[in-house]
């Protein structure tokens, strides 16, 4: 069974079992706006309801697999004023897109073909699985822009690659290549580029030949074992999240950014 959807920001594909999320927005480098969001979460869930699929890959159109949050439309696009006030938030809910990957039960690939950077190398955390192009770069950038890491980052990477490898990519927000990627731990092998998703695809296919449940029930059994429940930790980064972006440090991170200057933090 062959089926495709396509729209501005998400393609779908499903073929022999195998569903293929791809991120497509190349002109912004795969950068997430709200409706990006919106469907990557739709696309996920999609893939868990459906019958068919029995396992997911996610990539990106190149030259990138995910650049992150969309900075001139997320971060530095104007405020709605609020007409009327409103009542505390007592719980903040996670992140929907980190969710339905995190809760998605069939074995999710992460075919990585650039650059994973922000919640773009978050996305590649939630995969159980990850494949590396050699043009790949990772980096948790949160700290440059004065802000923390979603879900991914405090959930996953410690237990991928250990608490202090962890705590020194979240703290300095260093860009790392396809290779110390590996070395690390951080993804399971490197390709090269051109191979990359003929990759993906052979070993989604030798995961698609087993019983499907037992599949599911084995990636239950890992998450159980190594992971636990990221709902309220999740929930801890977006309030987080939301308190930092109302600092100067977060306006200064993205103005920087934006201006293509050397921040200049004033812890504030």
């Amino acid at each position: 069974m062959s089926e495709a959807e396509t729209s501005a920001s998400i393609l779908y594909e499903v073929e022999r079992h195998i569903a293929t999320i791809t991120l497509n927005r190349p002109d912004r480098r795969n950068a997430l706006n709200f409706d990006a969001y919106d469907r990557l979460e739709r696309a996920l869930r999609r893939a868990v309801i459906d019958d068919d699929v029995r396992c997911v890959i996610v990539t990106g159109t190149d030259p990138a697999f995910c650049s992150g949050d969309d900075v001139r439309e997320i971060m530095a696009a104007p405020k709605p004023k609020e007409t009327a006030p409103k009542s505390p938030t007592v719980r903040h809910q996670p992140t929907p897109a980190a969710m339905a990957a995190l809760e998605c039960d069939k074995p999710l690939i992460a075919a990585i073909n650039g650059a994973a950077i922000g919640w773009g190398m978050e996305l590649a955390l939630y995969a159980d699985i990850r494949l590396a192009s050699d043009k790949a770069k990772f980096s948790e950038m949160f700290i440059k822009r004065g802000l923390v890491c979603d879900v991914g980052g405090f959930y996953r990477l410690p237990s991928i690659v250990g608490p202090a490898k962890a705590a020194e990519l979240l703290f300095t927000g260093d860009v790392i290549d396809a290779g110390e990627a590996e070395r690390i731990g951080l993804v399971s092998r490197t390709v090269p580029h051109a191979k990359l998703m003929d990759e993906a695809r052979d070993l989604a296919s030798r995961i698609a030949e087993n019983p499907p449940l037992a599949l599911r029930y084995m990636k239950e059994g890992i998450r159980k074992g190594t992971y636990g429940d990221p709902r309220e930790l999740g929930s801890w980064a977006i309030e987080t999240i939301r308190a930092l972006m109302k600092t100067e440090d977060h306006k200064e991170g993205v103005a920087s950014f934006l201006e293509k200057r050397p921040p200049d933090f004033r812890g504030r």
